[in-house]
């Protein structure tokens, strides 16, 4: 029965976009160097673990802005390994262009980060309970208390709209996001799986009612699983007149973004920044 739950409970993550079953197979130790490429004319900036109170409890959360002046705020939902070193290293990379990026636990709810005990290494099928624990309510109820904390901080620019990216899991999130506050300009999201689904919480119907410009960059076997995927983005956001870059990344496995990922491409991940920095500065100017 075991055996079964835990086939079961692989099937689901799959289905969903959370993982792939490469991933179970495929992943690095913990402590493996997380050095991403310098960032040029990158600003000083200031960071910290901040908490954030939000209608369910009280989440924890890493944010970095620029040391003097404002930027953009930037909204971060991670995937299924959490609130970790690599995207607090993600995040201040980013701040380092100018934004003022929040990096959450979106697992508050169950447990303070770390939520994977070895990083990107932690056996998957441990951590499906944390990711079954959330759904479309819970997305937007945290979207909407995280941008409205990002509004009451000096760092953030208040005459800019904001920007969300999610990975992986987190990809759901981050358009939910954009249907929930109308803070947000720019949404982007990495390998992200379940974006389109019947259901009428559907991320990509919520999200076409927004007025955000999209970033979608599909891993090439997430593509394989979902091959129409793209085509109904893309359709989607064409009839809805929204500005939206939908791409398969060749050679690219489904979870290649963060450095700590067993799955890491440095070219394509690299290739994924630079069109995230192309979106926002244009899309948060």
């Amino acid at each position: 029965m075991c055996d079964q739950d835990h086939s079961d409970s692989i099937k689901e993550a799959e289905a969903k976009g959370w993982v792939t079953r490469r991933q179970f197979g495929v992943l690095l130790g913990a402590g493996m160097a997380m050095a991403l490429p310098k960032v040029v004319g990158a600003v000083a900036v200031t960071d910290g673990e901040v908490t954030i109170k939000t209608p369910d409890g009280t989440c924890d959360a890493y944010f970095v802005h620029p040391a003097a002046g404002t930027g953009a705020g930037v909204l971060v939902w991670p995937d299924i390994f959490g609130l970790r070193p690599a995207f607090r290293t993600m995040g201040k990379r980013l701040a380092e262009n100018g934004y003022s990026v929040l990096v959450v636990n979106p697992f508050y709810r169950t447990q303070k980060a770390p939520t994977a005990e070895k990083g990107a290494a932690t056996p998957i099928p441990s951590l499906l309970p944390l990711a079954q624990s959330l759904n479309a309510t819970t997305h937007a109820t945290d979207a909407k208390a995280f941008t409205a904390w990002l509004d009451q901080q000096p760092s953030v620019a208040k005459n800019r709209k904001m920007g969300t990216q999610g990975y992986c899991m987190g990809g759901p999130m981050a358009f939910r996001t954009s249907a929930a506050s109308d803070r947000i300009g720019a949404v982007a999201s990495f390998h992200g799986g379940g974006l389109v689904t019947p259901n009428p919480d559907s991320p990509l119907t919520m999200a076409a009612k927004t007025k955000a410009s999209f970033l979608v960059a599909i891993a090439t076997n997430d593509d394989m699983a979902r091959p129409m995927e793209k085509d109904v983005l893309k359709d989607t956001f064409m009839k809805a007149g929204l500005s939206a870059e939908v791409e398969v990344y060749a050679n690219s496995q489904h979870g290649w973004c963060p450095p700590d990922s067993g799955v890491y491409n440095e070219a394509t991940a690299e290739k994924a920044w630079s069109r995230l920095i192309a979106l926002y500065g244009k899309a948060l100017a």
